[in-house]
């Protein structure tokens, strides 16, 4: 069942007698429980009409490298095949996405889009929406709730929006049948240039994007990679998830962070695998994938200055500034960062993770962000610095949750604590809390593993 309110009509315009329904595709790179994808087929059989799938690969795609495109490209490869079994055809075309949408509506009866909350995905849909000659309809198909739905402002944090959620979560958690197309498009011929992804490896190689940062070979893209993680997730990490999951040097997270991000997995998918599991640790798991994931959404739809450091809260912008002049012991380039050459030996260990894998385990993360703050000249220097490492080797970097766990370093979603050097009253991190919570020996070893 789609939810009415997932459906947002983005212009005035009507369904014009045109051959094709185009649902296109940009975040939601996938073909199970994709709202988006079945409400386009349903339009489709309604105006007895074949469904085009498009999907626009830009070489410009902000702060996204070979990394990043190579696990995108392995997702996309299924997606086709599989829509290819539902007797739809899917064109890829090279070109910023907007354009591609703009030039193919031209043939659409009906535009059928999902839904971005970053502002360059915003900002395509807006120009396909005000200057497409047919109907462009946005359905959201990457959070539980809609973003509207859950809160009509910026949440101050995890606990004001927990409640808005939970009342809502029952009218969302409705599961999505899948529908068949009544007129396929597989033989359907379109005036438009396909790019050829089946072959990654060339598909890479002809594109014009930053090829400094080399594809990952401890993630592979696609939602058949996505489920399988699942699976085991479920098996042999949800029974010790809470006990676990800040554990450095074990993994007894879910490492579905790259495919959310892509789109490539839903998290209503996950949430229905999730229901028949009788295990108490799930309610910890589906707070990280409800709550928080939905904040980080909430947070960059709501705030536009999400990438900068604007974005901070206002005390924590005042402390900090109160601080500045305090005395740093250790101050470190971007470039010493980048290359892990610093004094802190678990911190060069998260640094090296990030960067020969894509992920970086969760807790590590939050130390990470607050010990560039430490280790830098300005709180400005320091916001820039991680958000730049963390978009430019994460698989997940330049998401939400991303963007939102940057953020929290510096005190967003987060309150003030004890005053102290250099912080203020920014939340503090520090080796001795490592060593005292976990077995950073372990953590050590894992890391040496890997490189």
């Amino acid at each position: 069942m789609i939810s009415q309110e997932r459906i947002i009509i983005l212009n005035d315009k009507t369904v014009m007698n045109n051959p094709y329904v185009v649902y296109w595709m940009q975040s939601s790179q996938r073909t199970e429980y994709n709202h988006a994808l079945e409400y386009a087929i349903l339009q489709a059989n309604k105006l007895k009409k074949p469904l085009v799938v498009y999907f626009g690969l830009t070489d410009n795609f902000p702060e996204a490298n070979e990394r990043h495109y190579y696990f995108m490209l392995e997702g996309l490869k299924e997606v086709k095949s599989e829509l290819s079994k539902r007797n739809i055809k899917m064109l890829i075309i090279r070109i910023s996405p907007e354009k591609g949408a703009l030039e193919i509506s031209s043939l659409a009866a009906l535009m059928v889009v999902d839904r971005g909350y970053l502002r360059i995905e915003r900002d395509w849909r807006k120009v396909l929406a005000e200057n497409a000659p047919c109907a462009v309809i946005q359905v959201e198909t990457n959070v539980i709730v809609p973003i509207e739905e859950a809160s009509p402002k910026e949440e101050y944090s995890a606990a004001t929006l927990r409640n808005k959620i939970s009342k809502k979560l029952q009218d969302y958690t409705l599961p999505l049948s899948e529908r068949e197309i009544n007129e396929g498009s597989l033989k359907c011929t379109l005036p438009f240039e396909e790019y050829d992804i089946e072959d990654i490896d060339k598909a890479i190689s002809q594109l014009k994007i930053n090829k400094d940062i080399k594809r990952t070979s401890y993630y592979k893209g696609g939602t058949s990679n996505a489920k399988v993680l699942l699976e085991g997730f479920i098996i042999h990490k949800l029974p010790y998830y809470n006990e676990l999951k800040n554990e450095p040097g074990e993994d007894y997270t879910s490492n579905l962070s790259p495919y959310l991000h892509f789109g490539q997995i839903s998290p209503l998918y996950i949430y229905m695998k999730l229901m028949n599991v009788h295990i108490e640790d799930k309610k910890y798991f589906l707070e990280e994938l409800i709550i928080r994931r939905e904040l980080s959404m909430n947070f960059v739809f709501y705030n536009d200055k999400y990438d900068s450091y604007e974005c901070i809260p206002a005390w924590a912008k005042v402390t900090l500034k109160k601080h500045l002049k305090d005395e740093r012991e250790f101050i470190y380039s971007l470039e010493e960062l980048e290359e892990g050459r610093t004094h802190d030996i678990y911190w060069n260990a998260a640094q090296k993770e990030m960067v020969i894998t894509g992920k970086m385990q969760g807790y590590m993360r939050m130390y990470w962000g607050k010990k560039i703050l430490e280790w830098s000249k300005t709180p400005e220097e320091a916001f820039n610095t991680a958000m730049y490492l963390n978009n430019k080797y994460l698989l997940d970097g330049r998401d939400p949750n991303g963007f939102t766990g940057v953020a929290w370093c510096f005190g967003k979603h987060d309150r003030p604590w004890r005053e102290r050097e250099i912080f203020g009253t920014v939340r503090y991190m520090n080796d001795k809390g490592l060593k005292r919570k976990f077995n950073m020996e372990r953590y050590l070893i894992k890391i040496q593993s890997i490189s």
